[in-house]
């Protein structure tokens, strides 16, 4: 039996989205939903898993509130359910930047269409920032992107202010995986000064869905918060476990079997990294 994966976001003013965590989780639970909603005063946040016929339900729910109509949503297949469970959470961001006052719903930068990324990233004008997280990245990253090295997202205001300049960078360009946290942090960007600020429209999944393997400028894999671990072109699933240990991505080909404790599974266990501290 195969599944659909949903990946949905959207910045908008939501004063009550505290009310709305009871009825959408009972909803979900009562077409078998699994995942995670986040919640929030600046909007909604979440990627599930179900049958096509249960995740579209989920998906009309949510659009029959008017200030979700245009929600977007990406969708890939799974071969079994990558969730064990539906989780409704209330947050103070959707993703936390850890910055007050940035308002994505208002401004953001130049939305990127698949189709064009390339000549971003061949313009050696543009710097090209991947501002997902250090252990992301190190599975799968576009050619010639620049890591800032972040372990969480609410250090990338600091990566900016001791590497960007807004009057020697004219023009900025950056993605992440589904496009959220480009949003966030492009309207920080214009918040900072910077002039033209650039970010691949839907993200890397949206990017790896509609550009062939021979046009594609990406190396690697695309690491996904769920079971899967990781996926590849036409978002199929990658070659990636998740080490028990320390939550890490470790490719299917490293063996754990010389790892027997629960504390250390893998080689990155030594950096004493918990699930918890890395997603």
């Amino acid at each position: 039996m195969s599944y659909i994966v949903a990946t949905f976001y959207k910045f908008i003013f939501f004063s009550e989205y505290a009310e709305k965590k009871s009825s959408l989780f009972k909803y979900c639970q009562d077409h078998s939903i699994k995942g995670t909603i986040l919640l929030s005063q600046e909007g909604i946040n979440g990627t599930i898993a179900g049958t096509s016929e249960n995740v579209h339900k989920i998906v009309d729910y949510l659009k029959k509130d008017v200030r979700f109509i245009d929600l977007e949503v990406k969708y890939s297949m799974s071969s079994y359910l990558p969730f064990k469970r539906i989780k409704v959470r209330l947050k103070r961001e959707i993703v936390t930047l850890g910055i007050s006052e940035i308002y994505p719903e208002q401004q953001v930068g130049t939305y990127v269409d698949p189709e064009e990324w390339n000549n971003i990233l061949e313009n050696e004008e543009i710097p090209v920032i991947d501002t997902r997280n250090i252990y992301e990245i190190a599975i799968g990253t576009f050619k010639g992107a620049i890591n800032p090295q972040t372990h969480f997202f609410r250090e990338f205001p600091s990566y900016i202010k001791n590497n960007l300049n807004p009057e020697k960078h004219k023009k900025v360009a950056m993605f992440c995986t589904g496009g959220i946290r480009c949003e966030k942090a492009s309207s920080y960007l214009l918040k900072k000064g910077f002039k033209e600020v650039f970010h691949l429209k839907g993200g890397i999944l949206n990017y790896l869905k509609n550009i062939s393997e021979s046009q594609s400028l990406w190396e690697g894999e695309c690491f996904v918060f769920d079971e899967r671990v990781a996926v590849k072109h036409k978002l199929e699933k990658g070659n990636y476990k998740m080490c028990t240990g320390c939550g890490y991505p470790i490719a299917d080909a490293y063996s754990l079997s010389n790892y027997s404790t629960k504390s250390i599974s893998c080689p990155h266990c030594s950096f004493n990294l918990s699930t918890k501290e890395i997603l």
